[in-house]
């Protein structure tokens, strides 16, 4: 899969997500990147590198809708930012913990960048999905629902995202914008519930897509 110009990601943006994770309701959106190169398929094998296993067990699932925004996107008006995006795909924002917390001096992108924590399911046209805070996002973890949940709970809206991503900053063709997750992450469980070696994750919205994909650990 070729990498994207950028992914940009929106953390805190369902109030449930934000409170289980111990934290306050945004008043603006919570910004932060992952690597281009992190970008895998559906059906691709994630592996967990040796770096991930140096505190314990951390990696945790993110269900989310992803948008593709088709051409190039500056001072967007709300009522117009629609009109960039080309598509939707459900994506997987998955996160190593330890590095997201404690590992990068308070920022988030190290432990939400290694290779391949960013599944994507193929791209579906933004013609057929009329409204992006109309859908519903269910990931499963070995068939189990973990999250389910509307993208009408979003904080901030599609719409309102990429007006404001784009005030002052040019979005390039092709950028991923990723929305958010909603609540249920395993990181959140009594006891936490992190992905291991045979793990199969699975993010599916409905009208837009399914990404499905094996956990497995690096050789040691």
């Amino acid at each position: 899969m070729k990498p994207p110009p950028a992914v940009i990601c929106i953390g805190r943006n369902y109030a449930a997500h934000a409170a289980e994770m111990g934290g306050a309701c945004p008043d603006r959106p919570t910004v932060f990147m992952k690597n281009p190169a992190a970008v895998a398929a559906d059906g691709d094998d994630v592996v967990i590198p040796p770096i991930c296993h140096e505190h314990g067990p951390q990696v945790d699932f993110e269900g989310e809708l992803a948008v593709i925004v088709g051409r190039a996107c500056r001072d967007a008006a709300p009522d117009d930012a629609l009109t960039f995006v080309s598509g939707y795909a459900a994506a997987n924002d998955l996160s190593a913990r330890w590095w997201q917390k404690n590992g990068s001096g308070g920022q988030w992108i190290r432990g939400k960048s290694f290779d391949g924590f960013c599944p994507m399911s193929p791209t579906v046209s933004a013609e057929g999905i009329p409204d992006p805070q109309a859908l519903r996002i269910v990931t499963r973890l070995n068939g189990e629902v973990m999250q389910d949940a509307p993208t009408s709970d979003m904080i901030f809206s599609v719409r309102h995202l990429i007006s404001e991503l784009s005030r002052g900053t040019t979005l390039l063709a092709g950028t991923v914008l990723l929305t958010g997750t909603p609540p249920g992450v395993g990181a959140a469980r009594t006891p936490p519930r992190f992905l291991q070696d045979g793990d199969l994750i699975d993010v599916e919205i409905a009208s837009v897509g399914r990404v499905r994909n094996r956990i497995v650990d690096a050789p040691s």
